[in-house]
């Protein structure tokens, strides 16, 4: 299961186990199956009672991935950009996608000035 966007207030309700909706239901479902579950947080800045809430269901077995695009495949517009993070989603499913490739490693350089 993926939730993306995930607000802090749904980060909350699954952290504290209070499933008043069918979202915070079905998270809660997927974690006591012990079956993945990847949070796509959005929001910025954290307060602590933030990252203590992504920690509680980081300790329950989800996944929580923020929604911070990486820069390194150069991407050229704003749809590259959520196709990264989308794409990166889909991959802690271990779901097959081509929206975007992982990183690969360091790049070869290009050409070194010698001294």
């Amino acid at each position: 299961m993926v939730v993306i966007p995930c607000s802090m207030k749904t980060l909350a309700g699954i952290a504290s186990g209070y499933s008043d909706n069918l979202l915070l239901r079905a998270a809660d479902v997927t974690i006591k199956e012990r079956r993945k579950l990847v949070l796509v947080v959005r929001e910025t800045p954290l307060s602590l009672i933030h990252i203590e809430n992504m920690a509680t269901v980081t300790r329950a077995g989800a996944i929580v991935l923020p929604a911070m695009p990486a820069f390194y495949q150069r991407p050229k517009t704003v749809a590259a950009l959520v196709d990264q993070v989308v794409g990166k989603a889909l991959d802690m499913l271990g779901v097959e996608q081509r929206l975007s490739e992982g990183w690969k490693g360091p790049r070869t350089p290009r050409s070194r000035r010698q001294p």
